[in-house]
């Protein structure tokens, strides 16, 4: 003769709801979300034909003091080496972009509360130098010597 499982007790559910937006994640932070949300806000603006020179200088514009002069003179820097890059936003930063594929991006100190802002170069740009090179690089400030820099390194990314 078969066993006779026990009944089940009937449980109380909460009456409050919760959906999936308003839980927190528990994997990216704040910052990372909102980096995610701008992509895709981008993805709909070039759909439109809309992230251009124009999103990225507004970027740069919405920037605190310290990491706006920097971005501001990156991009002069970038435009003057590699007048064929287009700029753009890219996770909410400015870009620029060969083809439509991002070669190099500044990332503020702001952007993830970061020590210091970014230059960061992403695997199109041609800097391949033996088994390792950097595709980063840590600014505080541009002095003449890492105006020049940047300017060579932009230049050999696109070439």
């Amino acid at each position: 003769m078969a066993e006779r499982k026990p009944a089940k007790k009937a449980t109380q559910k909460s009456g409050k709801r919760t959906t999936a937006t308003e839980k927190a994640s528990k994997g990216w932070t704040a910052e990372e979300r909102a980096a995610a949300k701008a992509y895709a806000q981008e993805r709909k603006s070039e759909a439109r034909g809309e992230n251009d020179e124009r999103a990225a200088l507004a970027a740069i514009a919405a920037m605190p003091k310290p990491d706006r002069t920097l971005a501001e003179r990156l991009h002069a820097i970038i435009k003057a080496s590699a007048p064929d890059l287009s700029a753009k936003t890219w996770y909410g930063m400015p870009a620029y972009a060969k083809e439509g594929k991002v070669v190099c991006f500044f990332q503020s100190a702001g952007k993830f509360k970061a020590r210091y802002a970014t230059l960061g170069f992403n695997d199109t740009a041609n800097l391949d130098q033996g088994a390792m090179w950097p595709t980063a690089y840590a600014l505080k400030e541009l002095t003449a010597g890492e105006e020049t820099k940047i300017a060579a390194l932009v230049k050999r990314a696109v070439s």
